[in-house]
C-alpha cells in the first residue's frame, strides 16, 4: 500500500515538473491552439484583402512567437526555440518584402525545422503527462494541426525545387509554385485522408510526400487515442486505490 501511495506522490511531483518545463505557466497549450485555429480560419479571407499578404505574415509571426512561449518553459528549451524561430520568422518577412533575395528553398526549410521542434515538444509533453487534462487534449490537437503546417512547408519546398510537381486547377501554367494556402489546403486534405481533386501531385517526391502524410495522420490519431485511453485508465485506477485507502 505504501508503494502505491509513493507512486501517486511521484506522479503529482512529476506533473508539477511538467507544468514548469512545458511552459504552462507562461503560455498554455490551450492559448496556442486558439491562436492557431484563428490564424487558419483568417488566412483564406486575408489573401483577398489589399494588404492581405502583410497581415498574413504578421499573424504567422505572432503565431511563431506564441509557439515559443508555449513550449519554452525551461531556459534551455526557450533559448533553442528563440534560435530556431528567428530564421523562420525572418524568412517569411524576406519572402514578403524581398522575394528572390535568398534561395527560394531556405524559407520552407527553416519553417519546417521550427515547426518540427515545436511538434516534438508537444508530443513529449503528451507522452510524459501522468493524466488527461485540458492541456494534454489541447496539446494533442495542436500537434495534429502542426503536422499539417509541417507538410505545408514540405509541399512548398518540393514545389520550388522540382517545378511542375503539382497540377493546380486554380493556377495558370504547369510550373506554377504552390501558394501558402494551396499548400496548406493540400496538406490538411492529405492528413485527414479526404483526397484532393483540384491539386494533383505529378512528381515522385510530391506523391511520396502525400503518401507519407496520409500514413502519419492515421498513425498519429491511433497512437494519440491509445495514449489518452491509457492515461485515463491509469487515473481511474489511482482514484479507486485512493478511495480504498480512505475507506
Amino acid at each position: 500500500m505504501s508503494a502505491q501511495m509513493n507512486d501517486m506522490t511521484g506522479k503529482v511531483a512529476h506533473l508539477k515538473r511538467l507544468q514548469v518545463t512545458a511552459g504552462l505557466f507562461r503560455y498554455s497549450a490551450a492559448q496556442f491552439l486558439v491562436a492557431l485555429v484563428l490564424l487558419l480560419i483568417a488566412c483564406p479571407f486575408l489573401v483577398e484583402l489589399k494588404n492581405g499578404t502583410f497581415l498574413e505574415t504578421t499573424l504567422m509571426t505572432l503565431l511563431l512567437v506564441s509557439a515559443v512561449l508555449a513550449v519554452g518553459g525551461s531556459r534551455r528549451t526557450l533559448v533553442l526555440a528563440i534560435l530556431l524561430v528567428l530564421p523562420a520568422a525572418g524568412g517569411r518577412w524576406m519572402d514578403h518584402y524581398s522575394p528572390g533575395l535568398e534561395p527560394h528553398w531556405i524559407s520552407p526549410c527553416v519553417g519546417m525545422v521550427f515547426v518540427a521542434f515545436v511538434l516534438v515538444q508537444f508530443l513529449a509533453f503528451i507522452l510524459r503527462a501522468p493524466r488527461v487534462n485540458s492541456e494534454v487534449l489541447c496539446a494533442g490537437i495542436s500537434a495534429y494541426l502542426l503536422l499539417g503546417l509541417l507538410w505545408t512547408s514540405a509541399y512548398m519546398l518540393v514545389s520550388r525545387l522540382v517545378p511542375g510537381s503539382f497540377a493546380n486547377l486554380h493556377s495558370v501554367g504547369a510550373n506554377h509554385e504552390l501558394g501558402q494556402f494551396d499548400a496548406f489546403y493540400l496538406s490538411l486534405v492529405s492528413l485527414t485522408c479526404l483526397g484532393c481533386n483540384d491539386i494533383t501531385p505529378l512528381s515522385m517526391p510530391a506523391r511520396m510526400l502525400m503518401l507519407a502524410e496520409a500514413i502519419t495522420g492515421v498513425l498519429y490519431m491511433a497512437i494519440l487515442i491509445a495514449r489518452l485511453v491509457a492515461l485515463y485508465s491509469s487515473d481511474v485506477r489511482s482514484d479507486r486505490i485512493r478511495r480504498a485507502d480512505k475507506s
